[in-house]
């Protein structure tokens, strides 16, 4: 992130440095000034009095920029604005640090007479840069930060900042020409509190304000998550699988269909996620997440069940399951009293009548009912059979 406010100059400074006029002769009357580079500036030079004695303006390697309202520099940044016998005014456009130094009032009387004003000009700080972390930073490694500016004049002061606290760095200023290169570093040792934390270059100056911000995030094997709509989706229910990772630096994740079911062939889905607008049971299987980076590969997995409800009895008693149990239960009553009466069949039951214990020895039927009574020895057994 970088920002930039300018806080503007007024073209004129005054740090007064000028001449008066005295007995019979003219000064020419100038100012000191101050631009910020690549702005304008205007130059002006005056005399209360003039008998039409031309007015001359010269560059701090006095070259001539303008004798009256003559041209005599081809410099196209500097042009003129005002010549009369009593003002010479030129302006300086894009004003470049070279531009610094004394410019030169002549007034062309016998003898000449001059007067000098120092042009200053500001040199506004460019954008920072951090460097110093080009590779992912293991937990526990020491890290340097490195905010570098260029093209401050005066030097830029530079402040560190971890999220909204402000630490302290190291700073380093060189000369580079008529500006100043200004760097300040910044050492820790890396720790899991420093994941996501915000590192900010401040770069202060009289000009402008700016700074870089910079998130560090030390680095870590891919840490996958599958995260899911529903666990255990109905048919025809939409359905999503997406897989997130929150590791550093970020690897790409790749949703893939490692098993299906039996006799159901497995196929790979490409991307983040799964998206199973319709879950049917044919989507079912086991479902694996994939991403690696520097330091390793990081996995997950998912195991999808899309179940029907009609088809667990969830909606009422299935009737075709009780008919089949009432059928098994019948079919095995009519076997036990098959096989029962087949037994029952080939094991002969006897006994004796009353009219069969001893009838052959009584002379008629009271002494044979007597003699059954009596439980004779001899009496012959009649047989019966049940059916």
């Amino acid at each position: 992130m970088y920002r930039k406010h300018t806080h503007k100059i007024g073209q004129q400074q005054r740090f007064s440095s000028f001449a008066i006029s005295g007995g019979q002769g003219q000064f020419p009357i100038t100012q000191n000034m101050t631009v910020v580079e690549g702005s304008a500036v205007n130059m002006t030079c005056r005399v209360e009095y003039n008998d039409n004695t031309s007015l001359q303006w010269s560059n701090p390697a006095q070259q001539t920029l303008f004798f009256g309202d003559k041209k005599a520099l081809r410099d196209n940044r500097i042009e003129l604005v005002r010549a009369t016998s009593q003002e010479l005014t030129i302006r300086v456009n894009d004003a470049s640090l070279s531009d610094e130094g004394l410019y030169t009032c002549s007034l062309f009387t016998m003898p000449v007479k001059t007067t000098k004003a120092y042009l200053t000009v500001l040199g506004v700080p460019r954008r920072p840069e951090i460097t110093g972390f080009t590779r992912p930073a293991l937990e526990g490694e020491l890290v340097t930060l490195t905010c570098t500016t260029w093209g401050s004049k005066p030097a830029a002061n530079i402040r560190w900042f971890r999220n909204d606290k402000e630490v302290q760095g190291s700073k380093e200023i060189n000369a580079t020409g008529r500006s100043f290169t200004v760097k300040s570093s910044l050492q820790f040792q890396v720790d899991r509190r420093d994941d996501s934390v915000a590192y900010t270059c401040s770069v202060e100056h009289p000009l402008s304000h700016l700074f870089v911000l910079f998130v560090f995030f030390p680095a870590d094997t891919p840490h996958l998550e599958i995260q899911n709509s529903q666990r255990i989706p109905q048919e025809g229910q939409y359905f999503k699988l997406e897989c997130v990772n929150k590791g550093n630096p970020i690897a790409d994740p790749v949703v893939q269909r490692r098993r299906g079911p039996p006799g159901h062939r497995s196929d790979d889905r490409g991307g983040h996620g799964a998206h199973l607008h319709y879950a049917k049971q044919t989507d079912n299987g086991t479902y694996r997440c994939e991403a690696s980076n520097d330091l390793g590969t990081g996995r997950a997995e998912f195991v999808l069940f899309v179940y029907d409800p009609n088809a667990l009895g969830q909606h009422g008693p299935d009737h075709a399951l009780i008919g089949g149990v009432v059928a098994v239960v019948v079919f095995i009553t009519l076997c036990l009293i098959i096989v029962l009466g087949r037994y029952l069949a080939r094991h002969k039951g006897t006994y004796l009548t009353h009219e069969a214990k001893g009838a052959e020895d009584a002379p008629d039927a009271d002494t044979a009912i007597i003699n059954a009574e009596g439980n004779h020895v001899h009496a012959e057994e009649k047989k019966e059979y049940f059916i």
